[in-house]
């Protein structure tokens, strides 16, 4: 892919976000900082980057919307959540269990924790990857970051 096949802005729909706990706002800040700083991120057959993306959950489905960098949109697709529900939910669960294991827990069991916790959301950008097929062409650290977003979406109060 070539450099500017990337994401240069992206966006949370707001009206599906709300409260977000300290460790949740984190979380979407690093994911976001991350991968404004280095991704790969290009739209099977379609215009060249660099892009702004936003990302909203519509009808439970969630919805990318594909711009260039004046926001002209460029392409529209969807995904169902349902692939990826059980996986979402299963990651939420971990990351409080670590949130709570980091408080009073012995290092040996937040690294039990956190191994999972990697190993969900490991499982999770695969499933992004997977499900943006000929979609769009994006990397490992792209997939992985986007996939925290979702989570962050997902994320109802």
């Amino acid at each position: 892919m070539a450099e500017k096949d990337c994401i240069k802005n992206i966006f949370l729909d707001g009206r599906s976000v709300i409260s977000r706990s300290p460790q949740v706002e984190h979380e979407r800040k690093a994911a976001i900082f991350d991968l404004l700083e280095s991704n790969s991120f290009a739209l099977c057959g379609g215009a060249p980057g660099p892009y702004n993306l936003h990302l909203s959950i519509e009808e439970n489905r969630l919805a990318f919307d594909v711009r260039d960098t004046l926001d002209k949109p460029i392409k529209g697709f969807v995904l169902a959540l349902s692939p990826f529900r059980a996986l979402i939910r299963e990651y939420l669960m971990i990351c409080e269990s670590y949130y709570e294991a980091i408080k009073t827990a012995t290092p040996s069991q937040i690294e039990t924790v956190d191994m999972g916790r990697r190993g969900l959301h490991n499982d999770g950008s695969q499933l992004l990857r997977e499900r943006l097929e000929g979609k769009v062409d994006l990397d490992d650290d792209t997939a992985r970051r986007l996939f925290t977003l979702v989570c962050v979406l997902h994320i109802r109060g």
